[in-house]
């Protein structure tokens, strides 16, 4: 209702802009973004399915490599006692074969004692009185008949013993006394080899 005494104008309510129809995705759209979905998801599990394969590959490898390594180990170890255990044989089979041909040697050739009782009086620098040289009783007459004069000349007294094994020899001085039977030469020999193989062992 107006009053005649209100000039204001009246108001009319202004309608409300209509609100925009909203547009889902259609078909189409919806089976797309599914299809998008299931690669990424094949994708993703397809990624991790390798990283974890890959990882567990290397852990097998790394393992694979150790017991390699160790093995490699093992043989080198068997392979170093093998070649200590061979050059220990090779040793003894020398040993054998080198006392055997000489132990022949002096049977067929007795004076082969010359060079070890030339060597044995060759140990004293200086003659010391009385020097005596002792042989075994066979030997006696081979070193007179080779180097009895030297001996005469220097003061040597060549005595026979028995006691002593034939190609040997000792020497016995005031102050000095040199055993150079072949028994004891041969055990300082074997001893320096590390080898405690007897002169009359077989």
């Amino acid at each position: 209702m107006h009053s005649f005494g209100d000039n204001r104008p009246s108001v009319v309510a202004a309608r409300p802009a209509p609100l925009p129809v909203l547009k889902g995705p259609s078909e189409a759209d919806l089976a797309a973004i599914r299809e998008q979905a299931r690669v990424d998801g094949h994708d993703e599990g397809r990624d991790a399915g390798h990283a974890e394969g890959l990882a567990l590959g290397r852990a097998e490898a790394a393992a694979e490599l150790e017991h390699l390594q160790a093995i490699a180990l093992e043989f080198g170890a068997a392979l170093a006692a093998a070649d200590e255990t061979i050059a220990a044989e090779v040793l003894d089979l020398a040993l054998h074969l080198a006392k055997s041909m000489l132990k022949s040697a002096l049977e067929i050739k007795p004076e082969l004692v010359i060079p070890v009782v030339r060597e044995a009086i060759g140990y004293l620098p200086v003659l010391q009185q009385p020097a005596v040289l002792m042989l075994h009783p066979a030997d006696v007459a081979l070193v007179r008949a080779a180097i009895g004069e030297e001996l005469d000349k220097g003061g040597w007294r060549v005595v026979q013993d028995a006691a002593i094994a034939r190609g040997g020899c000792k020497v016995d001085t005031a102050t000095n006394q040199i055993d150079a039977q072949l028994a004891t030469r041969w055990e300082r020999l074997t001893h320096a080899l590390g080898k405690n193989l007897e002169w009359l062992a077989p």
